[in-house]
């Protein structure tokens, strides 16, 4: 039997009949479900504000925009971002013709602060940090360093569903101006593909919330109510179609009330993995020790040769992966191409091992043998 590399497991009979709702009230788009979903999503997190939309790739995309709107932002400013991970996150700072500074990464491959400190200039206007992993790596640090500097903070948390610290959600930590979580396919809490986008503002809120209809004042929901003019709107912004449906929120809303309960699970597998690599010396585990209420989206090893490692694992019908090239080797971003020397050395010897819910602590155990055989 081949074990995947990630492979969402969905609460099946739960969901359809989530969906069967939306389909028998005749609404799946946006509102009902996408509303339900929001609340449910800040009570679980503690953020103040949430609306949901059709990826995490869109939400990063306004959070730069409207930061850089509200904030009377130039073309050309740069905002400091991280070479390792999806593209996604960089895109959304070219999107609005802003420029992508690259700085390191630390142990955790999060975005190293002594670097970020280094990178910052009269332009730069903003930091984003990606918690790789579902890690905060030094965040904090992070944070403090947009305080000195007067930068802007957009937390990436595309992998950092049902991650806590001491119990809190780090999205609602004073200082992150926005967080963007994802609810992709292969995510700690799957659907089809959406995200949701949190801003600690509510004028920025308001404003999400028309920039991602189009700029229309008066989304659909609100317009289906009785009343005289009810129908009537305006449009104040060139906007985007980039809100959520309700069948995608009903799936989410399922998934959710079993987040934290597989998020344990994650954790117990990974203790394996840990404790099976901890004494091979051509082994590095990223970020062990790690001992907050990660996420663990994936989960990642540094060896000498990646290649011969997912070769022999595929001999043995496991699937690895590589998460993620360092982004500065890509053509468009590739004028930063040796300014992370640290991140350019571990990107190429990552490789991402088996973590979802479809392991059983035997296939855990095979993998584990595979390594230990092959890597030595």
């Amino acid at each position: 039997m081949t074990i995947q590399v990630l492979k969402p497991k969905f609460h099946i009979a739960e969901c359809l009949d989530a969906v069967k709702e939306c389909l028998e009230k005749g609404w799946t788009g946006m509102g009902f479900k996408t509303v339900e979903f929001e609340e449910a999503w800040k009570k679980y997190t503690g953020h103040k504000f949430a609306y949901y939309l059709n990826s995490n790739t869109v939400g990063l995309h306004l959070a730069v925009k409207i930061l850089k709107l509200q904030n009377k932002w130039n073309d050309g400013d740069e905002i400091i971002t991280t070479p390792i991970t999806f593209v996604s996150t960089n895109h959304a700072v070219l999107y609005e013709n802003m420029h992508a500074t690259f700085a390191d990464v630390d142990e955790y491959l999060c975005l190293d602060p002594i670097d970020v400190e280094k990178k910052i200039n009269a332009k730069t206007r903003a930091i984003i940090f990606v918690g790789y992993g579902g890690r905060v790596g030094k965040l904090d640090q992070i944070i403090e360093i947009c305080k000195k500097y007067n930068l802007k903070l957009i937390l990436d948390a595309a992998h950092m569903s049902g991650t806590k610290v001491n119990g809190v959600c780090p999205g609602i930590w004073e200082g992150v101006d926005v967080a963007v979580y994802s609810y992709q396919a292969v995510k700690n809490l799957p659907t089809g593909d959406s995200g949701m986008i949190c801003f600690a503002e509510e004028d920025n809120d308001k404003l999400t919330r028309q920039m991602a209809w189009l700029g229309i004042n008066k989304d659909t929901y609100a317009r289906s109510n009785h009343g005289t003019y009810a129908w009537k709107y305006d449009v104040d912004y060139l906007g985007y179609k980039y809100n959520g449906n309700a069948i995608m929120a009903a799936i989410a809303l399922v998934q959710l009330q079993y987040l934290d309960t597989e998020n344990i699970r994650r954790r117990q597998i990974v203790e394996m993995y840990n404790e099976a690599f901890k004494d091979n010396k051509n082994i590095k585990i990223i970020g062990a020790p790690y001992h907050d209420e990660c996420s663990y989206h994936i989960y990642e090893l540094i060896v000498p040769d990646r290649e011969a490692l997912l070769n022999k694992l595929s001999e043995h019908d496991i699937y690895g992966g590589v998460h993620y090239r360092d982004n500065t080797e890509y053509k468009m971003y590739m004028y930063a191409n040796g300014t992370c020397p640290y991140a350019h050395e571990v990107s190429q010897h990552l490789i991402t091992l088996p973590l979802h819910m479809w392991l059983s602590d035997t296939d855990v155990q095979k993998v584990i043998d595979v390594v230990n055989k092959c890597v030595k």
